[in-house]
C-alpha cells in the first residue's frame, strides 16, 4: 500500500476525532479501500470499538435507473436511515471519503431518473448533523479514475502524481507539522466568522458575471467555521480541507439570479455544467444548465425544502484551493475554493432557539459554486446601509 494512504489516514481520524470504543462508519466508493483500510487502521490504534466500512457502486446504482419501475427510485431501504440514526444516538463517529473512481458511470442515463435515486446520500444525515450527535469529517480520496478527468492533458501516471501533490498541498501534508498548521488556518477562520457575526447583517448581496443574488439572513444567525462540536462536546473538523465561513440563511428571503463559476457534481458522479438558478421569494424557480439540469430539478423535487437555500458560505482568497486553479470536479474541494450556497437543509445550531423552527428543513443539501475573483459580496444592516465583506477575493471587513 502506498505509505501516503496512512498519512492521509492519520488526518481522517483526527479530523473526526475518533474516539476509543466508537464504532467508526466509513462511506467509501469502490476503488478507495486502500485509504478505508489504512483509516480502519489508525481507527482501531485509537481505540475504536468497531469500524463499519460501506461502499457505494454506481454502476449497480445505473442498473436500477435502466431497468427498475421508475416509480420505485425514491425508495430507500428502511436500514440506511436506521444506521445513521444508531450512530447518533451511540454518539459514534462517521467518515467520508471523496472524490471520482468510476469515470462515466452514468453516461447516457436519463439524468431526471438520476436524480431522483440520492444514493449514496442518505436523507437522515441532516438530521444528524443538526443535532450534533456524531464526530464526523470528509477527506478526499487520490484515483487514477479522478486524476484522468481533472488532468485530462496529462498522460495517466503523472495525472495521478500531480493530483497527490495538490491534494497534499491543500491538506497541508506539506507542513512540518500537518495538525498545527490546521489549528492554525483555523484559528484564522474563527476569527473571521466572529467579525462577520458581530456586524449582524441583515442580508448579503452577491454580484458578479452572471450573478445578482440577495441572500436575507435571520435576525439570530451567526457564522461559523468548519471548526464543530458534538452535543456533547466533543470537537472535530467536518471537512478537511477547508477554507469557509458559513451561515444559514433566512429560507424565505433569496431573491436574484446565480450562476455557478465551477460544475456542481453529485455523489453519484453526475456532473452539471453551466448551472444557472432564479429565485423569488426564497424558492429556486427556474433551474437551468448547458448540461444535466434535469438531474438537480429531480433532486429539489423530493421536498419542500430542497427549493430553498440552507446555507450561505463565503470564501477568500488565502486559502490553498482556489490558487492553484484547478477545477477537482468534488465538491469538497471546489466549494472551499470559491463562495457558495447549498440548497437543502440548513444549520439549525447557527440560531437561537426562537428561530431554530424557521431553519430551512430538507432530506438534501447540495452545495454550488457561485464565486471568483470577480464577486463583490456586501453586507445590507437592517437600516439599509451597504457595508463591502469581499472583494476581488479579500476581506473588507
Amino acid at each position: 500500500m502506498d505509505d501516503r494512504f496512512g498519512q492521509l489516514a492519520a488526518l481522517a481520524v483526527h479530523g473526526a476525532n475518533v474516539q476509543p470504543q466508537q464504532v467508526v462508519a466509513i462511506g467509501a466508493y469502490l476503488g478507495q479501500e486502500d485509504l478505508v483500510r489504512a483509516i480502519a487502521a489508525e481507527a482501531y490504534r485509537r481505540g475504536a470499538m468497531f469500524v463499519d466500512a460501506q461502499y457505494f457502486d454506481p454502476f449497480v446504482k445505473r442498473a436500477r435507473i435502466e431497468h427498475a419501475d421508475p416509480g420505485s427510485l425514491e425508495f430507500v431501504p428502511s436500514w440506511y436511515g436506521a444506521r445513521v440514526d444508531t450512530l447518533g444516538d451511540r454518539r459514534d463517529a462517521r467518515i467520508h471519503l471523496a472524490g471520482v473512481t468510476h469515470l462515466g458511470a452514468l453516461d447516457g442515463v436519463d439524468p431526471a431518473l438520476a436524480g431522483r435515486d440520492q444514493l449514496p446520500y442518505i436523507k437522515e444525515i441532516p438530521r444528524v448533523v443538526g443535532e450534533r450527535t456524531t464526530n464526523w469529517t470528509i477527506v478526499p480520496c487520490p484515483h487514477p479514475a479522478w486524476a484522468s478527468l481533472v488532468h485530462p492533458d496529462l498522460e495517466p501516471d503523472n495525472a495521478y502524481a500531480t493530483l497527490w501533490e495538490e491534494l497534499w498541498h491543500v491538506l497541508r501534508l506539506d507542513e512540518p507539522d500537518p495538525l498545527r498548521a490546521w489549528d492554525d488556518r483555523t484559528a484564522t477562520l474563527n476569527r473571521n466568522a466572529a467579525t462577520l457575526a458581530a456586524r449582524r447583517f441583515d442580508a448579503v448581496e452577491l454580484k458578479g458575471p452572471g450573478t445578482d443574488l440577495t441572500v436575507g439572513l435571520l435576525s439570530t444567525a451567526t457564522w461559523w467555521a468548519a471548526d464543530f462540536r458534538t452535543v456533547d462536546g466533543l470537537r472535530h473538523f467536518p471537512n478537511l480541507p477547508t477554507e469557509e465561513v458559513f451561515t444559514t440563511p433566512d429560507p424565505e428571503r433569496t431573491e436574484g439570479q446565480v450562476t455557478s463559476t465551477r460544475p456542481l457534481v453529485f455523489r453519484d458522479g453526475t456532473i452539471v455544467r453551466g448551472l444557472r438558478v432564479r429565485f423569488e421569494g426564497g424558492r429556486a424557480v427556474a433551474i437551468d444548465a448547458d448540461e444535466n439540469a434535469a438531474a438537480l430539478r429531480s433532486q429539489i423535487a423530493l421536498d419542500d425544502g430542497a427549493a430553498r437555500l440552507g446555507e450561505l458560505a463565503l470564501v477568500d482568497r488565502e486559502g490553498r484551493i482556489g490558487p492553484l486553479g484547478t477545477i477537482f470536479y468534488e465538491t469538497l474541494l471546489d466549494e472551499n475554493a470559491s463562495t457558495h450556497i447549498a440548497l437543502g437543509s440548513g444549520f439549525e445550531f447557527l440560531v437561537d432557539d426562537h428561530e431554530r423552527p424557521r431553519v430551512n428543513k430538507s432530506g438534501t443539501h447540495i452545495d454550488f459554486m457561485i464565486g471568483s475573483g470577480e464577486l463583490a459580496v456586501t453586507g445590507v444592516t437592517s437600516g439599509g446601509d451597504r457595508v463591502p465583506i469581499l472583494r476581488d477575493g479579500a476581506w473588507q471587513i
